[in-house]
């Protein structure tokens, strides 16, 4: 999660439809095997790790360098670290959720995490789907690139992993967000913003059910949406 939407979305993060909608996504994936330990990487306010925490895992720690310090605090009474870096690590789930795309070399970070994991380890990963939807959304959150699945897979590969799961995810809000940014091109310009906004209630509850029928094929899509998802294990 980026610190910048977390700035944006302040206490409604929880309900905002986007991120209950991939945090959905997030659970069903990781539905084969119990979560116990959570490495989340470019955590944000760490959105995605209490989610799991609320599900059954039993320790998490969130790493960040935006963090203005490190502490430890307490949900559903267990401990959640923020910390800036994690060089090693005992987790058995790793989350980097819309990192990758912030760094010069992925795939050289994606290796860092890989090569500190134990065998069996599972990676997910998120990134914005395909450069023909580039806008200023990327430009303000400071994007270096978008992903199509294959390209996505290929750096988790390349980073020494196994991939069990590739798929997109908001096929069916692409052509909404296809739309919406070719509008306001035409009348505001290549304007430098976050696509993300606090929506109405009622527009949040609609994004909410269009995501709620997606979850259910989802697994299958490697056709479009506007997220590239792969989940993947470092072999044993």
């Amino acid at each position: 999660m980026d610190i910048k939407e977390q700035d944006i979305l302040g206490d409604t993060i929880n309900t905002n439809w986007y991120y209950r909608a991939k945090g959905a996504a997030m659970t069903r994936l990781l539905a084969a095997k119990p979560v116990r330990h959570v490495l989340d990487v470019g955590a944000g306010s760490g959105v995605f790790a209490r989610r799991l925490l609320d599900q059954g895992a039993a320790t998490a720690t969130c790493v960040d360098p935006a963090y203005p310090r490190e502490y430890t605090e307490a949900h559903q009474g267990k401990p959640i670290h923020f910390v800036h870096a994690a060089a090693t690590h005992d987790a058995d789930t790793v989350l980097l959720m819309d990192v990758l795309e912030h760094v010069d070399d992925d795939t050289a970070l994606l290796r860092e995490y890989a090569n500190a994991a134990a065998p069996g380890t599972r990676f997910l990963i998120t990134v914005p789907a395909f450069m023909w939807m580039w806008s200023g959304h990327d430009v303000f959150l400071e994007h270096r690139r978008r992903y199509t699945l294959a390209q996505l897979e290929k750096v988790a590969r390349d980073a020494g992993l196994v991939i069990d799961t590739g798929c997109y995810f908001y096929a069916l809000t692409l052509p909404l967000a296809a739309l919406r940014r070719r509008v306001l091109r035409l009348l505001h310009g290549p304007g430098i913003k976050s696509d993300l906004t606090r929506p109405s209630a009622l527009i949040n509850t609609i994004l909410m059910a269009i995501c709620a029928v997606e979850l259910v094929f989802f697994r299958i899509n490697r056709i479009g949406g506007l997220t590239a998802v792969c989940l993947a294990n470092k072999a044993k």
